[in-house]
């Protein structure tokens, strides 16, 4: 417990970063490499932080739990909503393209939210009342553990259904899924809104967490980090990109105590006060060659999925055997 508690915080970020890894999943199941994750994001952080600023009953600093719950689903609405208006005309395109017009969408939302009074400005939004007396973050793993844990069940279930097998024949071949009569627009839309969805609803979450918001939230910047979460742990299995979230989250962290060990020279314990961002960058991009295929690969992945038994040959008895054969 003390362990927990005094490092609540990065485990916090670490759950939610990886559950924003599986927001940019959802899109990649379909072969659609998007980037529109950050918008979304601050979307569903901006509907919290309204919400329970102007709309919900709270006191000065406390707000009940049952709220927080309420504006995670009124994110995930709006984030899908905003998802379907966004992704019918946009996935149309394909491959880079598809991943610039996410990143202008994601550069619009945050002028947008720049310039509405509602969302605060430049500023933002703060004071966001908390759900817990304390001031440790760590009573909200009891909302977000969950909801990585049922987050992953759903994606495991869904790759094994027959949507799942839907965008797993798009992604292979998109001319091949249409012609055998699989709908791509539709299937990608999905994919897409799911994203959206998913990554809404951890922004909610996450503007309670932080206690402001503000444009920051969405930005190019979030976009490349969501995208480093699936390209380094794997982006051909959900456990791909929760263990990215989580590696890529807390390695800042690790970096900085290794930097405050006894008998560390000088210099060295500096560079990883001051460097830890460089190593950062130089980790992920040894990794991107190393590991072209993330850590978590298919391969890897197929040795814990159920197979079937290996038939065995047929053993050979006497009626078997012809009667010529039998006479000899």
């Amino acid at each position: 417990m003390e362990f927990l508690s005094s490092h609540a915080s990065v485990i916090i970020s670490m759950i939610l970063a990886a559950m924003l890894g599986l927001s940019v999943y959802f899109p990649l199941m379909a072969g659609q490499l998007s980037l529109a994750s950050p918008g979304f994001y601050a979307l569903g952080g901006y509907t919290a932080a309204v919400l329970s600023t102007t709309v919900f009953p709270h006191t000065a600093k406390q707000i009940a739990l049952p709220y927080i719950l309420l504006e995670m689903l009124i994110a995930g609405v709006l984030s899908g909503a905003l998802a379907l208006i966004v992704g019918i005309p946009a996935l149309r395109l394909r491959g880079i393209y598809l991943a610039l017009a996410t990143i202008a969408f994601v550069e619009i939302f945050r002028v947008i939210s720049l310039n509405v009074p509602l969302f605060g400005g430049a500023i933002g939004l703060f004071g966001i009342p908390q759900p817990f007396d304390t001031k440790d973050p760590l009573p909200y793993l009891w909302v977000a553990l969950p909801m990585l844990l049922l987050t992953m069940a759903f994606v495991y279930r869904l790759e094994r259904s027959r949507v799942g097998r839907a965008f797993t024949a798009i992604r292979e071949d998109e001319l091949a899924a249409d012609a055998m009569g699989i709908p791509p627009t539709y299937y990608k839309v999905l994919a897409f809104t799911m994203g959206g969805i998913l990554a809404g609803m951890v922004g909610a979450l996450n503007a309670h967490v932080l206690n402001t918001w503000n444009a920051r939230q969405g930005t190019f910047d979030a976009s490349i980090t969501f995208l480093a979460f699936v390209l380094i742990g794997g982006s051909r299995t959900f456990l791909g990109p929760v263990l990215g979230g989580l590696i890529l989250t807390a390695l800042p962290e690790i970096l900085r105590g290794f930097a405050g060990l006894d008998g560390e020279p000088a210099w060295l314990s500096q560079f990883l006060k001051d460097g830890r961002l460089i190593i950062f960058g130089l980790l992920i991009v040894l990794g991107t060659i190393f590991f072209p295929q993330g850590l978590v690969t298919p391969a890897f992945a197929d040795r814990f999925r159920r197979k079937p038994p290996t038939p065995t040959a047929p053993t050979a008895t006497a009626l078997d055997v012809p009667e010529a054969a039998a006479a000899q």
